[in-house]
């Protein structure tokens, strides 16, 4: 069985058997591959981060100053 590059228009051997790729789709299909998620942005976890490592950092100036460390 072959199956064709949609971009190229080539012909390609396929890579595994009927069944391997029976066993893959199935893996693929069930579990936590079964779930559609939305894509990873690292840039609002940078964002977080930051946002985080601030809060704490304000929160620690404050707790100085109301022990009167500062």
């Amino acid at each position: 069985m072959q199956e064709s590059d949609p971009q190229s228009g080539i012909e390609a051997p396929q890579k595994l058997s009927d069944t391997d790729q029976a066993k893959v789709n199935a893996f693929l299909a069930r579990g936590v591959n079964a779930v559609e998620r939305k894509p990873f942005k690292p840039l609002f976890l940078i964002f977080l981060l930051i946002v985080v490592v601030a809060g704490f950092s304000l929160l620690s100036q404050g707790i100085a100053q109301w022990a009167e460390i500062y």
